[in-house]
């Protein structure tokens, strides 16, 4: 279950550094392959995985609460995005995607935060 948990870490770290290095890219690029392909957005029902195995699995480490919350938080967006009427979703991702570049840079440094806390929690960043 660790190596799942380093996994979404390790995820959250490239968003996170992504969106800080090259915030407008990394939302263009996004746009683009929105706009080719819509269908994409089922893929985020795996968000919606990943955040229960977050919850169940780290019921023992550190810092619980955030990743209950966080969790949850991963459940309902990945839910959302994938199963909500066209109607519903499309102007939450045109809010989400029309941010200011200092807007996604926050959002980067959270994710990258979250990361290392992740990281600390499993215990990969604790000297042995």
């Amino acid at each position: 279950m660790s190596y799942v948990l380093i996994a979404i870490a390790g995820l959250w770290m490239a968003d996170g550094v992504a969106l800080l290095v090259v915030p407008i890219r990394i939302i263009g690029l996004l746009k683009d392959s929105l706009a080719v392909s819509p269908v994409i957005l089922k893929w985020s029902g795996l968000a919606a995985v990943l955040g229960v195995i977050l919850i169940v699995g780290t019921e023992e480490l550190s810092y619980q609460p955030l990743w209950f919350l966080a969790g949850l938080a991963m459940i309902v967006k990945g839910i959302f995005l994938a199963t909500a009427p066209s109607h519903w979703r499309q102007p939450v991702i045109e809010w989400c995607l029309g941010r200011e570049p200092v807007d996604y840079r926050f959002w980067g440094l959270g994710l990258c935060a979250l990361s290392v806390l992740l990281l600390d929690a499993v215990g990969w960043l604790r000297a042995k």
